[in-house]
């Protein structure tokens, strides 16, 4: 098992934390690890360990800004990273102050405001919206009702995952597909390229912001309490509101696994600086802190981030979205309409039914080892069994302050393991090695032990049917 750390308060001894210190690499000798079995992949993630690169990302006409842009550089922000080609804030106390880790503090004991107007709303409209959305999902959209939302996956004929936004449905014939990083909307418009259905695809001028945290309630109460009963808005509810005097969606939804909600502000490259800034005068009294989206508390609520720990080639059991194959939305695994991807899916569930192995690497939960992890990992970090031979990979690992340890989501061998609602998981107890840059390991000993864990490392204030399901 990982040596569990103590809680001690940081001193400032002058000296760089792990996650500070930038290791040189001989670019010369950086090469790809072969050995990780991903032949059922067309294109391999690339597990070259090349560490930070110090690089300015450009600032260009052919990346967007968001509406929010110049007030995510008011309150701070010091670095970005590009999401669905728009600049994306990610980062606002800078290292020497604290980093990430103070931001951290802010979700988990007050309430953060996040500029996430890279979450693009595509949407579809029309007579057969339902249709339409019910066939590019595997869950059944048909049993969403109007103004509620879902988190939802789309898959391509080969069951892979293209994406997995929060689905809105603003009324019968009116979807927002808000999007995780990628070209759906470019994407459905190309599913209805012959208007076989009778509905426009945009993308729309709604942005949204997300509101996390446990005072995110007492917030939201005092900035539209007299138009919203949020004592009694339903989780992943949606409702009509004015934010400083403009149209928003609010949802009862967020990246975090915290108590949140979203606002969606209506025409956001005209009315931006009104509905922010009267989020940050309403925040005033509850420690209101404009952070980048925490990543560190969607590692332990086990959210996945597309790109990240899963892309288009890995399938939904694979990385633990097994539930979201023909799932009604209502806890039955039972979709009769026909959707895009369901015979490989259909297939691939019965395959794991029957015992066989339809693809190479599961996603697991991991508690490792190591100096704490408290930045963004730059490479994904290999795993072997025998601390030589990879045959695995980390795709998220943070320190988690409450367990005393680091934990990370990864992909290991797939073992055949799989939960009582027969979706496949970690074999929970299974040990590995984690290879992690020297910074983050103690002296004489690279690599760290890890152990496989149950997702979430936390469970969520709102735990949903993966949490569940586990």
């Amino acid at each position: 098992m990982p040596k569990k750390r103590k809680k001690t308060k940081k001193k400032s001894n002058g000296k760089l934390s792990p996650s500070r210190i930038i290791e040189k690499v001989d670019y010369s000798k950086v090469s790809h690890t072969t050995k990780v079995d991903q032949s059922d992949r067309h294109v391999p993630y690339n597990l070259r360990q090349s560490g930070p690169t110090k690089v300015e990302l450009l600032m260009s006409t052919r990346v967007r800004k968001s509406p929010y842009w110049h007030l995510s550089m008011k309150a701070g922000c010091w670095r970005a990273t590009v999401y669905n080609r728009i600049y994306h804030p990610r980062g606002y106390v800078k290292p020497e102050k604290g980093g990430a880790m103070v931001e951290y503090k802010a979700i988990k004991n007050h309430v953060t405001m996040w500029n996430v107007a890279v979450e693009r709303q595509i949407r579809v409209k029309g007579p057969d919206a339902e249709k339409f959305t019910d066939y590019v999902i595997t869950r059944d959209a048909t049993r969403i009702s109007p103004m509620r939302a879902r988190y939802v996956i789309l898959c391509n004929y080969k069951g892979g995952v293209l994406n997995d936004p929060i689905l809105l449905r603003i009324s019968q014939d009116e979807f927002w597909f808000s999007l995780s990083d990628s070209d759906i909307g470019l994407y459905l418009q190309g599913v209805n390229a012959d208007k076989r259905f009778n509905v426009e695809i945009d993308e729309i001028d709604a942005c949204p912001v997300q509101i996390q945290g446990p005072k995110s309630k007492a917030l939201m109460n005092d900035l539209i309490g007299k138009q919203v009963d949020l004592d009694n808005m339903p989780y992943y509810g949606l409702a009509e509101a004015k934010v400083g005097g403009r149209s928003c969606v609010i949802s009862q939804s967020g990246f975090s696994g915290e108590a949140g909600y979203e606002i969606y502000l209506r025409n956001a490259t005209l009315y931006a600086e009104d509905m922010w800034n009267a989020v940050l005068k309403a925040g005033k009294k509850h420690k209101l802190m404009v952070i980048a989206p925490a990543h560190h508390r969607r590692i332990q609520a086990g959210i996945l981030s597309w790109g990240q720990d899963m892309d288009n080639e890995h399938n939904p059991f694979q990385c633990n979205l097994g539930y979201q194959v023909s799932l009604s939305g209502k806890g039955e695994w039972a979709k009769k309409g026909d959707y895009i991807g369901k015979e490989a899916l259909e297939n691939m569930k019965k395959e794991l039914l029957n015992g066989q192995k339809p693809y190479k690497l599961q996603l697991v939960g991991m508690e490792l080892g190591g100096k704490p992890i408290e930045e963004y990992a730059p490479d994904f970090w290999l795993i072997s069994k025998d601390g030589k031979n990879p045959i695995g990979f980390v795709t998220s690992p943070w320190y988690h302050p409450e367990k005393g340890t680091n934990i990370a989501m990864g992909y290991v061998p797939f073992d055949g393991t799989i939960n009582k609602n027969g979706f496949p998981k970690g074999n929970v107890g299974d040990k590995f090695k984690v290879h992690l840059p020297k910074k983050y390991c103690e002296k004489g000993s690279n690599p760290v032990d890890a152990v496989v864990v149950d997702i979430p490392f936390t469970e969520s204030y709102n735990p949903n049917t993966r949490e569940v399901a586990k």
